[in-house]
């Protein structure tokens, strides 16, 4: 099983950024889970963070035929992205949105999620856990689907 593990815009920067909301913990400490995950899991995952819209929309074109799940942390782009939320909805990949802050319990622009539409759950204001449950649950309704 391939997991496709998409983080946007300014992921790079955890641990410096906004603290009070993110932690201390740093991008390559996410990564670092995120493996450790996928191998207790025993699911084979590609973790991929970009600051460009395009590139994601391109790491997901690039996904199709290839990959069983995609993971997605969209950053900012959750809120804007209609670019994103068509690539997703072209290569029809099962998908899980995550957000390791709570999106519903900040500024009220953040409320609204594009990537929702074509998500099978959301994880949001759960830190690292989000993403663990997000490849878990990926890993279940692949699973189930291939029964």
């Amino acid at each position: 099983m391939n997991i496709l593990v998409i983080n946007g815009p300014n992921l790079n920067l955890l641990g410096l950024r906004e603290k009070n909301i993110y932690g201390d913990q740093s991008y390559n400490d996410l990564v670092d889970f995120i493996k450790k995950i996928s191998v207790q899991e025993k699911i084979e995952v590609e973790v991929f963070q970009s600051n460009h819209e395009g590139q994601i929309v391109d790491k997901i074109q690039a996904a199709y035929g290839k990959i069983d799940g995609i993971l997605i942390n969209p950053a900012a782009y959750t809120h804007t992205s209609i670019a994103i939320l068509d690539a997703l909805k072209a290569v029809q990949i099962k998908v899980v949105e995550v957000h390791l802050s709570d999106i519903y319990q900040r500024e009220t622009f953040r409320h609204h999620s594009y990537i929702s539409l074509v998500a099978s759950k959301t994880y949001s204001g759960e830190g690292f856990l989000g993403y663990q449950k997000g490849l878990q649950y990926l890993k279940n309704i692949i699973l189930k689907e291939e029964k």
